[in-house]
């Protein structure tokens, strides 16, 4: 594992611990020797995400689209800065670019490519894994959910043991270290002979 990409808020939340959370993961990244690859963007959790891994030594690579350059205000002193077309764009960079991913406190747009990137593992489309940083709580109810959803027969459990979660980034990497990625079909109907 080289590169980390790590979804998080434009925004920087009402709660300090977001932001906290946000520095501590760029600094434990750069500590570690794993580059950061995340949205490009110079404000809210991104970044403090981006200036914490930066002022310990780390690289920190952007990837944001042109039409967000200056809505979201690209930052000027990241190791690379890739502008793109496109979120779609955005987001296969992203994902080619790393070997792993974080999903740390965040909105619509977080939850988006968190989800998008848990279904092409889920579909067999990339090993790498993957991770929520559960700042005081804030993915309880997306973790209920999942729970729920594999209860309700629409996500296996071996999927569902895909997406990885600790409160301290220290601890979520040293999850993604031991990650061995599940070995079966996506389609519950096809094991299930329906």
């Amino acid at each position: 594992m080289k590169r980390v990409c790590v979804f998080l808020g434009s925004n920087p939340g009402r709660n300090h611990r977001y932001l906290e959370a946000a520095r501590a993961t760029g600094r434990e990244l750069a500590h570690r020797g794993l580059d950061v690859v995340y949205g490009g963007s110079n404000v809210g959790l991104m970044r403090e995400l981006a200036d914490s891994a930066l002022e310990v030594g780390g690289k920190v690579l952007g990837v944001i689209p042109e039409a967000l350059k200056q809505k979201e205000i690209a930052h000027p002193g990241l190791t690379e800065l890739h502008v793109v077309a496109s979120m779609h764009e955005r987001k296969a960079l992203m994902a080619e670019l790393a070997d792993a991913f974080i999903a740390l406190p965040g909105g619509l747009g977080t939850l988006e490519e968190l989800c998008e990137i848990l279904t092409w593992a889920q579909l067999g489309f990339h090993k790498k894994p993957c991770g929520l940083l559960d700042v005081d709580g804030y993915y309880g109810p997306l973790n209920a959910f999942l729970d729920q959803a594999v209860g309700e027969g629409f996500v296996m459990a071996a999927h569902r043991s895909m997406l990885l979660s600790a409160t301290n980034p220290a601890a979520l990497l040293d999850l993604f270290a031991g990650y061995v990625p599940p070995t079966v079909d996506k389609w519950i109907e096809k094991r299930q002979g329906l």
